[in-house]
């Protein structure tokens, strides 16, 4: 005797509607691609290179409009050679108040490569991610990095005596063991180029070809 009705077995197994709403999944972002994507180019925007006058480059983490508590975290960073600074006894002051935010080399995900110009006074670093909102975070970077130049311009003539401490890239390059370290020279890792010249052997003298009759 059939205890169930017939039309009960007709329905698929649980592993068959996992691969159907997998395939749904797939044609719903197949169907944006074909008909939604073409029409951001309506707001496509040139490239404009960076200016002297905005220095400042701002970056954000974002997990694709997933909810993560790191998405309001701004971080700003800008070469102190830009920076609206009197002389270089100020870029010094700003060197010794900036602590550990200050390094000579750019940060790696800060995204300014490390033979750009503009780069021989080094780099500020700045991040926030205190408030709820990311705007909020911002403004206190950049609240921060006006205050620090207030500060610098302002005490240039007491620091100018007090060197820059330059520990903390150095314990950062000896923590990384990439070759930075040597010769204490953080920032830059040692090449094939670095050899000593003085090591390298002679040129061996030839011998003059002798002509035989």
């Amino acid at each position: 005797m059939d205890l169930e009705p017939p039309e009960a077995d007709e329905d698929t197994t649980v592993a068959g509607h996992i691969m159907l709403r997998q395939q749904r999944q797939m044609l719903y972002h197949m169907r944006l691609i074909e008909h939604e994507m073409p029409k951001l180019v309506a707001f496509r925007k040139p490239f404009v290179p960076p200016t002297p006058d905005t220095p400042v480059v701002v970056r954000s983490i974002s997990y694709g409009g997933e909810e993560h508590p790191v998405t309001v975290k701004r971080v700003i960073v800008v070469p102190v050679a830009h920076l609206p600074l009197k002389d270089d006894v100020a870029r010094h002051s700003l060197k010794l108040i900036a602590g550990t935010r200050w390094t000579s080399t750019p940060p790696r995900d800060s995204g300014i490569g490390i033979d750009e110009p503009g780069g021989g006074h080094g780099y500020v670093k700045i991040s926030c991610e205190d408030f709820p909102r990311p705007a909020m975070n911002l403004k206190w970077a950049s609240d921060a990095l006006d205050r620090l130049t207030e500060e610098a311009n302002r005490s240039a003539g007491t620091l100018s005596d007090i060197p820059v401490d330059t520990r903390h890239v150095s314990s950062r390059a000896r923590k990384a063991k990439r070759g930075e370290h040597l010769r204490i020279r953080p920032g830059k890792r040692v090449t094939i180029h670095d050899f000593p010249q003085e090591w390298l052997p002679g040129p061996t003298p030839q011998t003059p070809a002798t002509n035989s009759s």
